[in-house]
């Protein structure tokens, strides 16, 4: 998709954070945007943004996890746009410590936001993105802790549910590739967002809302981390060369290398037990 002009994008996540950031990006290109956030008001502030940048703007508020309100917006948007040509999963969730000490509460809300949101998402708009004329292409936030384990701050259950992510991705991207429908998994590292806060959106059901950071975060940690806006146009750069996945952090390629040099050293060790094994 190499020209983005007169297009459409459908962000979740898009109150704040790398969802506004590439929001006001694909508005810059011209895109007619919706904004999609479970926490109100959020969506609708950034739309004014959008709107400032003379394309159209649609904010809305959504529960990723509710299949129903995501059918309803789904019917809107192609009522008042016709076609969706970008769709970015974005919203997640963020909880942290030790895996060891996840509750079930951690487990089921993470994954319930960082793996069926999206999902919900694609069973939703891939139908009609499949049918319409238009170019398609999707975008989920994976993270870098897809691929790596967080060597600061233990994030095990936050990194299942973004490995569980990365692997549904990909495997959408190869199915997909035929039909002409990009598929992308955007890998952050640090980003200036409100990630750690992430706790404030929590349901009533797994435990409630708190102001309180994750646990290893305190409110200024991720305050000198990279400009979501400057996140936004990474994206939009991944989209147009139609890349498996989008790095925005390349600095960070050698915490992903020492993660496979381990697995290859396995790997190793087997092999010599093999050999010895048959000698």
């Amino acid at each position: 998709m190499d020209n983005l002009s007169g297009k459409v994008a459908l962000i979740t996540g898009a109150g704040s954070g790398i969802g506004r950031g590439i929001a006001l990006a694909c508005a810059d290109e011209g895109m007619d945007v919706i904004l999609a956030d479970v926490q109100e008001g959020t969506a609708q502030a950034v739309a004014a943004e959008v709107e400032a940048r003379e394309v159209q703007a649609l904010a809305v508020d959504l529960d990723v996890s509710d299949t129903v309100a995501y059918e309803w917006l789904a019917e809107r948007v192609y009522d008042e746009f016709g076609e969706l040509n970008l769709l970015v999963n974005n919203a997640g969730v963020m909880t942290a410590g030790p895996v060891s000490q996840g509750t079930r509460a951690d487990w089921d809300w993470t994954f319930r936001v960082n793996l069926f949101g999206v999902i919900n998402g694609i069973d939703t708009f891939l139908p009609r993105m499949r049918s319409q004329e238009g170019d398609a292409h999707i975008v989920n936030t994976v993270s870098m802790a897809g691929l790596r384990l967080n060597e600061v701050v233990p994030l095990g259950v936050y990194s299942a549910s973004k490995h569980a992510a990365l692997a549904y991705t990909e495997s959408l991207h190869d199915e997909l590739a035929a039909e002409g429908i990009g598929v992308s998994a955007l890998c952050p590292g640090g980003v200036n967002t409100l990630i750690g806060m992430a706790e404030r959106n929590r349901p009533s059901e797994y435990g409630g809302p708190s102001e309180e950071p994750a646990r290893g975060f305190s409110p200024g940690t991720m305050s000198q981390q990279m400009d979501p806006e400057d996140v936004g146009r990474v994206v939009l750069r991944g989209v147009k060369a139609n890349r498996r996945l989008i790095f925005s952090h390349p600095e960070l390629r050698d915490q992903v290398e020492r993660r496979y040099e381990r697995i290859m050293a396995d790997f190793e060790f087997f092999a010599q037990s093999a050999e010895e094994l048959s000698s």
